[in-house]
């Protein structure tokens, strides 16, 4: 015969699923709500994008009656978006590149080796990632001026990978010491460098940490507005597209070109959505390595 369980002890066992139950659809009632809340003002900025200025206030939550595109063309032209996007392209991609670059190298010199001040420069990266941004502003103001570097590609490409840096240092160190030091020991017994161990082995085995990290930057590079305003001041043609934005729609209060501005503002999510519909399974693997090593 079988053990009947005792009252004393299903009462808990009840109580518990009851409790999990609750927490569970409280759990995905905030993740719908907060998902309504990123969708709806993005699904609405889209629609916005193919009315006319007329259809934008009179029914601002009705679909458009048809796809008007000249709203596009006004934004690309008219409003020098397609010279905003460019700058940015270039911008952002030279400033990517290095901190990806630079934050690897550092990142895998801390995490595999053991030498004085390691552990000290470890926590001056991660101390730099708390370290308030405007406070820095009117320093490297001057410093950027007196190496002639303001209104300049190359000079906001340097602050970018500066501002990355400390982020990717410490994400990247995390990600390194997960990896297995077997293949690496094997690629130095063979007679590979620690040179070419590090980008032939080591550099595509942290390929979805580095894919993670490197969303996460272009992320917060494309979307930098303080940054490129105070160091890009005085030329129109140079200006990125956060500002470009915010010239457009400082220009609205005279012109009225909503669905321009608009389009505008689509154009410029765009590059990120995209980023991340084709990234998002590395970005999860990446983000979940460490855990599951």
């Amino acid at each position: 015969m079988t053990a009947q369980a005792e009252p004393s002890d299903v009462a808990p066992q009840e109580r518990a699923k009851t409790e999990g139950g609750i927490l569970n659809v409280f759990s995905h009632g905030i993740l719908v709500i907060w998902g309504l809340m990123v969708t709806l003002p993005l699904l609405w900025a889209v629609m916005s994008a193919f009315k006319t200025d007329k259809e934008i206030f009179t029914s601002p939550w009705a679909l458009p009656e048809a796809l008007h595109l000249d709203a596009w063309g006004r934004a690309w032209s008219e409003a020098h978006m397609s010279q905003y996007f460019l700058n940015s392209i270039v911008v952002v991609a030279g400033s990517l590149a290095g901190t990806m670059l630079l934050g690897a190298m550092a990142a895998y010199v801390l995490a595999r080796f053991e030498f004085p001040g390691n552990r000290l420069i470890y926590f001056l990266f991660v101390g730099g990632m708390s370290f308030p941004m405007i406070l820095a502003l009117v320093p490297l103001f001057f410093v950027m001026k007196n190496m002639n570097l303001l209104n300049t590609y190359p000079g906001l490409i340097l602050v970018y990978i500066a501002y990355s840096l400390p982020f990717t240092v410490f994400f990247l160190t995390g990600f390194f010491r997960t990896l297995p030091t077997s293949v690496a020991e094997a690629a130095l017994i063979d007679g590979a460098s620690h040179t070419r161990t590090f980008f032939q082995v080591m550099l595509p085995m942290a390929k979805p940490g580095l894919i993670s990290v490197g969303i996460f930057n272009f992320l917060g590079q494309w979307n930098q507005y303080l940054l490129p305003a105070v160091l890009n001041i005085g030329d129109e043609d140079k200006k990125l597209l956060p500002q470009g934005l915010v010239a457009l729609a400082a220009s609205q209060r005279y012109k009225g070109d909503w669905s321009g501005l608009f389009a505008g503002l689509v154009m410029a999510m765009l590059p990120v959505l995209a980023a991340y519909v084709v990234f998002q399974r590395q970005v999860q693997a990446g983000l979940t390595a460490g855990a599951l090593k």
